[in-house]
C-alpha cells in the first residue's frame, strides 16, 4: 500500500456512535477526495464501522485510530483496518502494531520520542496533539536535525491552519475533523460532508512546497 501519509492531504478522524452511519459517511468522504479514513476506537460501534467500510466501500482505505493497547491493535486488524494510528506509544504497543503487519503511525509530541522511533526503524509518525504541542513552529524546527522523520499532525487543526502544516517539508498529511461538523453528522447530511471533504482534498493544490 502507498504510504498512509501520501494517500491524501487530509485524513478525516471519525468518531462513530452508530455503525449504520459508517458506509454513507465513508462514501461521502471518498467521493470528496479523501480515501484514507481513520475510525477511532473510542466507541463500541467502531469495530463494526471499520468492518462495514472495509466490506462495502472498496475505494476507502479505512484505518483505526486511538489504538492504545496490543489488544486494540489486534481488534482493529481483525475488523479489517488497513492502517493503525496511536496517540502515543510504548515499546509493547509498538511491537504489537509492527506485529499486525499493517502500516502504522505511532504518536509523538517530543524530540526524544521521535529519536526513539527512528532508532526502532520507524520514520512515519503522528504528531499529537499538534497545536498544543508546538504546532508548525515545532515541526519546522525538527526538519533539519531529523530529516528522516515524516509526520501527520493531528489535534486542533482546521481548514485555516492546515495549509501551513502541509507546506512543511516533513509533513505528508494532516488529520482533522473539520469536514465532519456535528450538525451535519446528526442530520446525516452526507452531501455537506462530501463538499467539505472536497474542499479539504483541494488544500494541497494551493501549497507551494
Amino acid at each position: 500500500m502507498t504510504s498512509v501519509l501520501d494517500l491524501a492531504p487530509v485524513i478525516p478522524v471519525v468518531v462513530l456512535e452508530d455503525a449504520a452511519d459508517a458506509v454513507p459517511l465513508a462514501r461521502a468522504l471518498v467521493s470528496g477526495g479523501l480515501p484514507a479514513i481513520e475510525v477511532t476506537l473510542r466507541t463500541r460501534a467502531a469495530p463494526a464501522a471499520i468492518r462495514a467500510i472495509a466490506d462495502e466501500v472498496p475505494d476507502a482505505v479505512v484505518g483505526a485510530g486511538t489504538v492504545i493497547s496490543p489488544g486494540g491493535a489486534e481488534l482493529a486488524a481483525s475488523a479489517g483496518s488497513r492502517f493503525l494510528v496511536s496517540p502515543g506509544w510504548t515499546d509493547r504497543l509498538l511491537d504489537a502494531m509492527k506485529g499486525s503487519g499493517l502500516p502504522f503511525l505511532p504518536g509523538v509530541s517530543t524530540t526524544s520520542e521521535v529519536v526513539a522511533l527512528l532508532e526502532r526503524g520507524v520514520t512515519e509518525m503522528k504528531f499529537f496533539p499538534a497545536e498544543a504541542a508546538g504546532g508548525t513552529a515545532y515541526l519546522k524546527s525538527l526538519s533539519s536535525p531529523l530529516p528522516r522523520a515524516r509526520f501527520c499532525p493531528t489535534g486542533g487543526i482546521g481548514a485555516l491552519s492546515a495549509p501551513s502544516y502541509l507546506a512543511l517539508p516533513n509533513v505528508g498529511c494532516v488529520g482533522g475533523t473539520w469536514m465532519l461538523p456535528p450538525d451535519a453528522l446528526r442530520a446525516r447530511d452526507w452531501g455537506r460532508v462530501e463538499q467539505l471533504a472536497r474542499e479539504a482534498a483541494a488544500l494541497s493544490d494551493r501549497i507551494a512546497r
